[in-house]
C-alpha cells in the first residue's frame, strides 16, 4: 500500500529501509522521501518502522548443543 502519495513510497520501501538499518523517521525521510513534503504520512511512517523493527528484534530461543 503507499503510505506517502507525494513521493510514492509504499510500505514495502519502509520494511525495506529498516532492514537496510533506517531507524529513525528522519532518516526514512532523507533515504525514500516518505514525509518530505506535506508530512501527513509521518505517523504511519514511524508505525510501520517501529512495526518492522519489531518484527525484527524477536528473541530466538538458543538452543543447546546435543550431548
Amino acid at each position: 500500500m503507499y503510505v506517502c502519495i507525494c513521493n510514492g513510497v509504499t510500505d514495502h520501501d519502509i520494511r525495506s529501509a529498516a532492514e537496510a538499518g533506517c531507524r529513525t523517521v528522519t532518516e526514512l525521510t532523507m533515504r525514500t522521501g516518505a514525509g518530505a513534503n506535506c508530512g501527513s504520512c509521518l505517523d504511519m511512517a514511524a508505525s510501520l518502522l517501529d512495526a518492522a523493527h519489531a518484527v525484527r528484534e524477536l528473541p530466538f530461543p538458543v538452543m543447546q548443543e546435543a550431548a
